[in-house]
């Protein structure tokens, strides 16, 4: 009787014990995504990004263009052309069409990297604020609903109003 009274005594203590520990965590979530896009420093990094990508697609453009006249060459005149000659000039289209990938990649990482860049400073005040409003109203975890499809979540835990209050956005 003294052990039956025992583990009901330590499962109605781990019951309260699991209350008290759900009761602490406060979980709240955001659209960072739709925040960032939300604050004015969004649109003069993405005009600084557009004019630093353009740079990029312009060059890619004229060698593109290059290729492709000298593809047009190669097929007029691939019929009249010796075997050494057409393998010499089907070597020569295949190194542009490669130099062409290359660069295309090399630009891809550059304008990632200063898409990084210039938003660094933005994101960084974004997340310094959601961080404040969490610290405010008690949550201990913020996920970003932008990143993960949350199935079920109440209005109140959405902190995106407060977090544009916080932030001077409407």
């Amino acid at each position: 009787m003294k052990k039956l009274f025992k583990v009901a005594l330590v499962a109605v203590s781990m019951l309260f014990v699991g209350n008290f520990a759900k009761a602490q965590t406060k979980i709240g979530h955001i659209n960072f995504g739709e925040l960032v896009r939300a604050m004015p420093e969004f649109k003069t990094v993405q005009v600084a990004v557009d004019s630093y990508q353009k740079q990029f697609i312009d060059q890619l453009t004229v060698m593109n263009n290059s290729f492709q006249t000298e593809a047009k060459n190669f097929q007029a005149a691939s019929a009249s052309m010796t075997d050494a000659v057409r393998t010499s000039k089907q070597a020569e289209l295949q190194d542009m069409q490669k130099r062409m990938q290359d660069y295309q990649n090399s630009a891809q990482q550059q304008v990632d990297a200063k898409t990084n860049e210039l938003s660094k400073p933005m994101v960084d005040k974004a997340h310094a604020a959601i961080a404040e409003v969490a610290k405010e109203k008690g949550y201990t975890y913020v996920l970003d609903s932008s990143q993960i499809q949350l199935l079920v979540s109440p209005d109140g835990d959405d902190l995106m109003p407060a977090v544009k209050v916080k932030l001077g956005l409407k």
